[in-house]
């Protein structure tokens, strides 16, 4: 007689894994299609508005609020989780490159201000969302998390950097007739970005909510005030406590030095005496694309702090050259080589730029995984306080004195990032024996 067939089948069922690389594919897309726009009308700002300095005076105004609600994005993001904030955050883009159609004191303060929260939570949101897709995907497949996380934020920073090349070139095309000043150029190239704004938004609904990695901590509606402060306060001081993240701010802060360097001097004094104001969106479309490539590599490259080190090493290394050539032997000339020679600096500076991206972000992740919102929240704060700090001092001091403060910066950063990795190659070490 044939045994009968057990109605319950006692083989475990199989959890089918999530794709996780389809959600770093959406936020990538995502915010190469918000920030082609932002960047593009960031690059005009000095140019286009230009009465009582309204676009550079905008911009520090700006870079001021976001430095400040940086200090309060990580508790926002808790609350909201990093989809809901990575959401609400493309609504402040959005409502800067609307009030460009109508530039006036009464429109770009409030929309400079707002923007200034909603880069805060942006940022933070994408830095949490992407290193915590980054752990699910290494722990659901078991793949190496530094490998992952390097990867991911490869990719990332990647196609992100790409939108200095296709922002310009839409710009490019658009203002090619030379009516750069227009309005109707002007607000055709506005409409086309807010168009490209609103698909970027759209498309950040698609991502995958995360439950992990703290997210699932919902504001409890009992809590005091005094706690929510309390708890604040933790977020943003505590990390000031820890020798890692005191070490790291160095670098953070210069991160944001040399990009500001490149937006308000570079493009000024070096760019625009050679190739003329229509040469600017070239320079920085070929920065855009080395900083994409360089983002691309280094992101493969990474495996964790030793590469990390080798990787950052490099970067800082070739933009001394840059700094170092433009102080003491760097000289305006015609023909070809006036014309290649801002060009190459434009690609190296992005290389370097390419590289501090992916291995700050890799190295917040490894390094600060169970206060991911409170660590990316002080990637921001530095980087945006320094960018606030350079573009309030750009009309004051001479470039040779810009270029000094660099490379001393670069200096500063670098031997306390050195310091920062052989303390943690040798906790790695004690650890694995």
């Amino acid at each position: 007689m044939d045994e009968e067939a057990p109605l319950v089948d006692d083989k475990p069922v199989e959890i089918p894994k999530k794709n996780h690389a389809r959600d770093v594919h959406i936020l990538s897309s995502a915010f190469l299609l918000v920030f082609l726009a932002y960047g593009a009308v960031q690059n005009l700002e000095s140019t286009l508005n230009t009465e009582e300095d309204l676009g550079t005076t905008s911009l520090g105004i700006l870079y001021v609020s976001f430095t400040f609600f940086s200090l309060v994005a990580s508790m926002v993001v808790r609350g909201l989780g990093s989809k809901n904030a990575l959401v609400l955050g493309t609504t402040g883009y959005w409502l800067f490159l609307a009030a460009n159609l109508k530039p006036s004191w009464y429109t770009m303060v409030p929309a400079s201000v707002y923007l200034g929260f909603a880069a805060s939570i942006i940022w933070v949101g994408q830095g949490t969302y992407l290193t915590s897709t980054a752990r699910s995907h290494a722990r659901d497949y078991n793949l190496h998390e530094g490998t992952v996380i390097g990867k991911f934020n490869g990719e990332f920073w990647g196609l992100f950097a790409s939108h200095q090349f296709v922002g310009n070139l839409i710009s490019l095309a658009l203002l090619s007739d030379g009516t750069e000043g227009s309005t109707s150029s002007t607000t055709l190239l506005y409409v086309v970005f807010l168009c490209s704004m609103t698909l970027g938004t759209i498309l950040m609904c698609f991502l995958t909510k995360k439950t992990d990695e703290g997210e699932s901590r919902q504001p409890d509606s009992s809590v005091s005030f005094y706690s929510n402060v309390v708890s604040l306060s933790k977020s943003v001081i505590n990390p000031l406590f820890d020798v890692r993240m005191l070490l790291v701010i160095p670098l953070i802060a210069y991160s944001g030095l040399q990009q500001a360097f490149v937006w308000a001097e570079f493009t000024k004094d070096i760019v625009t005496p050679a190739l003329g104001e229509s040469g600017v969106g070239g320079a920085m479309a070929v920065y855009g694309a080395f900083d994409a490539i360089c983002s691309l590599a280094a992101g493969r490259l990474t495996s964790g702090p030793k590469s990390i080190t080798l990787i950052v090493s490099g970067g800082a290394f070739i933009q001394a050259i840059v700094f170092l050539w433009l102080l003491l032997a760097y000289r305006l000339t015609s023909g070809v080589l006036g014309i290649m020679y801002p060009l190459l600096m434009a690609a190296i500076l992005g290389i370097g730029d390419g590289v501090f991206n992916t291995q700050l972000s890799a190295l917040l992740g490894i390094l600060f995984k169970h206060d991911m919102e409170g660590a990316f929240a002080q990637l921001k704060v530095w980087q945006s306080a320094s960018i606030a700090v350079v573009f309030f001092l750009s009309p004051y001091i001479s470039l040779k004195a810009m270029l000094v403060i660099m490379l001393a910066a670069l200096c500063i950063s670098y031997a306390g990032f050195l310091f920062l990795t052989l303390k943690v190659e040798r906790a790695f070490s004690s650890s694995s024996l």
